[in-house]
């Protein structure tokens, strides 16, 4: 499964670039995130609790990142566990590009899955990773807006 799409976020690339690597930021983003640990600046740990169509699990999972080629361009890998629910990897590559005093950011993310969220069908499983994304970026780009 693979998702891209791009977003205008109404702040400058460095700052941006920043509230991607704060996990206080990155946990209220996240749907469903429990806890979000930062073991190192490439090395974070998840916990988040997510329900896929009649399926609902915790998973337990780690992010490692790969900053070569920042703050314009940035890459992450992770992987989780959901006990029976099933299993999930993938890989995300951000770009940043500065327009003005505001930031265009795009990624292309692939993911797989195994288990019982797996069975669900890939038209389920793709259109909720969709809604998620689009939650993590609305609420992401809401929080860098600030109040209006």
């Amino acid at each position: 499964m693979e998702l891209n799409d791009e977003i205008e976020i109404n702040a400058p690339m460095s700052t941006v670039y920043a509230a991607l690597n704060d996990p206080e930021i990155l946990q209220q983003c996240i749907p469903g995130c429990e806890e979000l640990i930062k073991h190192s600046d490439t090395n974070l740990e998840a916990k988040v609790v997510l329900k896929v169509g009649p399926v609902k699990a915790r998973f337990s999972g780690e992010v490692v990142l790969d900053q070569t080629g920042a703050p314009e361009k940035f890459s992450l890998s992770g992987k989780g566990n959901g006990g029976a629910a099933g299993h999930a990897k993938g890989s995300a590559d951000v770009t940043l590009r500065a327009e003005g005093d505001k930031t265009i950011l795009a990624y292309a993310a692939k993911a797989d899955i195994g288990g019982k969220l797996a069975q669900l069908g890939n038209r389920l499983v793709q259109s909720t990773a969709k809604k998620l994304a689009g939650k993590f970026f609305t609420t992401f780009s809401e929080i860098l807006d600030g109040p209006e």
